[in-house]
């Protein structure tokens, strides 16, 4: 099983983020993420056997977008907060398994080029709760299924 940990967004906040992304589709070209796919990975586990021990445990917080970015090295526009709460860092520690440092961030867009983005309003994302996820790819993309959800306090 490939999973990982993430936070989506309510329903109005993935709805903005994908109109942002179809308009700055425009202009970079690439691949938009389906409204329904948008989130905020904490922890990539990789390949797994079997679902791990790992229990997320957080306050509530809330996630304030505030920028888009182009990422060369990997051909992705995001969005995510100008500085990420400490919070946040925290709980991506808690369950991390990666070497990298945690950096909030939503892709949005995938193979894109280099492009002027339109401006994007900011957006306050409450997160509430940590989904544990199975990802599958196959020729259409990655589909998506929770196996278990931990409320944040």
């Amino acid at each position: 099983m490939r999973l990982f940990f993430a936070c989506w967004p309510p329903r109005d906040v993935a709805a903005a983020l994908h109109r942002w992304a179809l308009q700055a589709g425009e202009v970079s070209g690439g691949r938009v993420t389906r409204e329904e796919q948008i989130h905020l990975t904490l922890a990539f586990l990789g390949e797994m056997d079997e679902v791990p021990a790992i229990r997320p445990a957080g306050r509530c917080l809330r996630l304030s977008i505030q920028q888009a970015r182009w990422w060369k090295h990997n051909r992705i526009v995001w969005v995510g907060p100008l500085e990420t709460p400490e919070a946040l860092v925290s709980l991506a520690a808690s369950m991390k398994v990666e070497t990298r440092p945690f950096e909030a961030h939503v892709t949005l867009i995938r193979k894109a080029r280099e492009a002027a983005l339109p401006p994007l309003e900011p957006l306050e994302w409450p997160i509430e709760e940590v989904l544990l996820v199975r990802s599958r790819l196959s020729a259409r993309g990655s589909s998506y299924e929770t196996l278990e959800r931990f409320a944040l306090t």
